[in-house]
């Protein structure tokens, strides 16, 4: 990865690559909304995309949630890596896990940390604000040929704020999983409390279970990039650091799970290199070099782990049947961003009323915009203290006039 640069610096360079893979061919034009009304198709993936440069995600903040799920700002939920014991049972304590209520993808945590004193400067600045795994969720669109999503997107001033919009019935479908699906989701958490502790362990301590799991507890990271020319500020989860935390991404790690990959098996083959792009995406976005997969049986029994580094994923399906071009994905994400900031120019925000707008993907085809009704608005807002889906202290927060600095204070004297 580039080498580490101060919070200034980040701002007043151009933006630079961060490997090959980000950079190919001709620019692609995007299609204005005029010509395709309020849609957006998708690329092709066969045509060379656009060079968009991508810079290096700089963390601003940082802040946990509690067992309590209380938002605080320190690192009482970081994690550090630990080596877990050979064939550990992903099936472990599964009768003590603690399972947070699914809930709206509400921006709110993301917004106090948008306002904290180290942060309140670039949320002015930034065109883009949402979380990681909704950009995530924009960016592979590209190569999505199962799932439909939906976001709903309102403009504050000159910032555009994304949030994932998920009906009564999504939510209760997730909160209802079978034991099948409940137990494969667990697989996950458990492999995390295996390979983590509160503390780092020296080489010579025995592997040990982390901690029953708690899905409340979350470690995040607020960090500063650019797509293009477009500043973003986006927040997600992370995992664990590895060896020591350095208030930058630099030693985060992502931990994943995965079906063991039989030997000679192409099927399992590119599945998992079709897994990848999520993982490298997820992992990219928030600057994480690396990312640890564990490899397990359909019983939930640990086989092997193998640690990828970031930024050599795409090499890895280069040339494969399953091949995807992170390229292609950057290249629409600079487009989509371009035209989700003329669709939502229509969009109005005071502390009345606001104006929402909504994005629907289907996939294979591309994205559609339209303007929601007031049922609609009420609707997301969900009976809550919101204007849009903004929370409405946020609004506040951001509409409020400028304190006058002492200076003007002196001159009005």
């Amino acid at each position: 990865m580039a080498q580490k640069r101060g919070i200034h610096d980040v701002d007043q360079d151009p933006i630079t690559k961060l490997e090959e893979e980000v950079r190919f061919g001709p620019r692609r034009r995007l299609e204005s909304s005029h010509e395709l009304g309020q849609k957006l198709e998708l690329p092709s993936k066969s045509t060379p995309p656009t060079q968009v440069a991508f810079q290096k995600p700089y963390q601003l903040v940082s802040f946990s949630y509690t067992p309590q799920r209380e938002l605080v700002f320190n690192d009482s939920a970081l994690r550090f890596w630990v080596e877990p014991p050979r064939n550990a049972d992903l099936n472990y304590r599964y009768a003590h896990w603690i399972k947070r209520k699914e809930e709206r993808g509400r921006l709110d945590g993301l917004l106090k940390a948008a306002i904290h004193a180290r942060c309140d400067e670039t949320r002015s600045r930034a065109r883009t604000i949402c979380w990681r795994g909704v950009l995530c969720k924009i960016l592979i669109a590209p190569y999505e040929e199962r799932d439909k999503w939906e976001l709903n997107v309102m403009r504050l001033g000159d910032t555009i704020y994304l949030e994932e919009h998920a009906t009564d019935q999504a939510l209760a479908q997730k909160e209802n999983m079978n034991e099948h699906q409940r137990k494969q989701t667990y697989y996950g958490y458990s492999f995390e409390s295996w390979c983590t502790d509160v503390r780092p362990r020296g080489h010579d301590q025995q592997p040990r279970w982390g901690g029953d799991v708690d899905t409340n507890v979350q470690w995040c990271s607020v960090v500063k990039t650019k797509i293009g020319q477009h500043r973003l500020l986006i927040g997600g989860e992370v995992d664990c650091v590895r060896g020591r935390y350095t208030e930058q991404p630099d030693t985060f790690v992502e931990l994943k799970t995965s079906m063991t990959i039989r030997p000679g098996n192409g099927w399992d083959e590119a599945k998992f290199e079709k897994k990848l792009l999520k993982f490298y995406f997820q992992s990219f976005l928030l600057g994480v070099p690396e990312i640890v997969v564990g490899f397990r049986t359909p019983q939930g029994r640990l086989q092997t782990v193998q640690t990828f580094k970031t930024l050599e994923i795409p090499r890895m399906v280069r040339g494969k049947p399953s091949e995807w071009n992170p390229g292609v994905c950057l290249s629409w994400g600079d487009n989509f961003i371009s035209q989700v900031i003329e669709w939502a120019s229509k969009l109005t925000c005071t502390l009345e009323r606001a104006q929402v707008g909504r994005i629907s993907f289907e996939p294979g085809v591309g994205m559609r915009f339209n303007m929601l009704s007031e049922a609609e608005i009420e609707e997301v807002r969900d009976g809550e203290d919101r204007i849009g889906f903004l929370p409405t202290w946020f609004v506040e927060h951001c509409l409020a006039p400028p304190k006058p600095s002492l200076s003007d204070e002196g001159r009005t004297l």
